[in-house]
């Protein structure tokens, strides 16, 4: 076991992008400063060498700033969870942010390490920083495309109310086009990029995904209309646009949104499990950005105990029977539509297994209707 020395020697702090991809959502991401530094994980007092050096198989001859210490560095300051282990070859890791990220023999999957867009030889504690480098910890085999987001001609990070802003997804490690990723709605072209409009003032957040691949860098688009004081500046209104009759569905007057908002339980684990007495009483989760805006939030409880079958009544805010032991025959109730939600039962949930959905609804009309365990869907008991 390598135990950090009391006084680390000081090296010039960096400055690194840092991300955290977990199975179903991304655990942490922003710039991290961090100097020299040891490694801890958050359910111990046990300090390790984290230093590039020899020690931990790194090549630097004097300590030196490591992705290691960036990642410890960002869980003390935003007070995420931070499990795993620490042997011979360093720091592996079991559970991050509330989700479990430990090798799964059945997948071949684990939290692959990154720098620079590349899977890295080496590992946390043996990898040097410097100031701007991008460093991601990754859920996949290794043999995923990492995908990189920025936008085309928006050198300020700042847009126009009713305008557009050209979105480009590249492989971060070859900067090649990525066609097929989704965007803010739309899907890539053979160059990699997707119009996406501007529909709402503030701070517009995007993320790509593609099936088999690892999830983008957030991009954060200021939007204003250029009178409302928002992004320390102001920018020209767009002109006003030719009038143009649509159906809503016949690929006219641009793009159409038809991709759901979707809806994350963020206060339960699925296959989580209460004792008698400590059954949760409120419930959380997350909407993500989505262009239309978010409309509706709707949650459905059940609950089956020993074959005696109930679902939660938001109006009346009480289990009623239900004719049949089925999750559908539950109804879902609406709570206040918000990125951030979240709903207080009356009281603590008692014996039983219990079923709850998320679904949320953009002003589009689309409706997060596809349930997945451990997104928006969580079943879990109450002994």
């Amino acid at each position: 076991m390598l135990l950090a020395s009391a006084a680390p020697a000081q090296a010039a702090p960096v400055t690194v992008n840092l991300r955290v991809e977990g199975p179903t959502r991304t655990l942490f991401e922003g710039p991290v400063t961090t100097d020299v530094a040891p490694f801890k994980f958050s359910d111990s007092a046990q300090a390790y060498t984290c230093d590039a050096t020899a020690a931990v198989g790194g090549p630097s001859a004097v300590p030196v700033p490591t992705r290691g210490a960036a990642l410890a560095t960002a869980a003390a300051q935003n007070g995420f969870e931070l499990l795993g282990s620490f042997g011979q070859f360093g720091a592996s890791f079991t559970r991050i942010a509330g989700e479990d990220v430990g090798y799964d023999a059945a997948t071949g999957r684990f939290l692959v390490e990154y720098h620079d867009g590349k899977p890295d030889d080496l590992g946390a504690c043996s990898r040097q920083i410097a100031d701007g480098d991008d460093e991601l910890f990754a859920y996949g085999t290794g043999t995923e495309q990492v995908l990189k987001l920025a936008a085309v001609g928006v050198p300020a990070g700042i847009g126009s109310l009713g305008g557009a802003v050209t979105l480009q997804v590249t492989d971060a490690a070859t900067g090649a086009p990525v066609p097929g990723a989704s965007v803010g709605g739309q899907l890539t072209g053979a160059d990699g990029r997707a119009v996406v409009g501007l529909t709402a003032t503030g701070v517009d957040a995007f993320k790509a995904t593609k099936d088999g691949a690892i999830r983008s860098n957030r991009y954060a688009l200021c939007v204003t209309d250029g009178s409302d004081g928002l992004c320390g500046t102001s920018v020209p209104a767009p002109a006003p646009p030719t009038p143009c009759i649509t159906s809503g569905n016949d690929g006219l007057c641009g793009t159409v949104d038809r991709r759901p908002a979707a809806g994350r339980i963020l206060s339960l684990r699925n296959g989580q499990r209460f004792r008698k007495g400590k059954g949760p009483r409120t419930l959380k989760g997350t909407v993500a950005l989505d262009p239309s805006g978010l409309a509706a939030i709707r949650l459905r409880l059940s609950r089956n105990d020993r074959g005696h079958c109930t679902g939660f009544d938001g109006r009346r805010e009480r289990f009623t029977r239900l004719t049949r032991c089925s999750t559908k025959k539950a109804r879902f109730f609406a709570i206040p539509a918000a990125a951030s939600w979240s709903y207080q039962l009356p009281r603590r949930l008692g014996r039983g297994r219990y079923v709850l959905d998320v679904e949320a609804v953009d002003k589009a009309g689309n409706a997060d209707k596809t349930l997945q365990r451990g997104r928006n869907r969580v079943v879990f008991r109450v002994r």
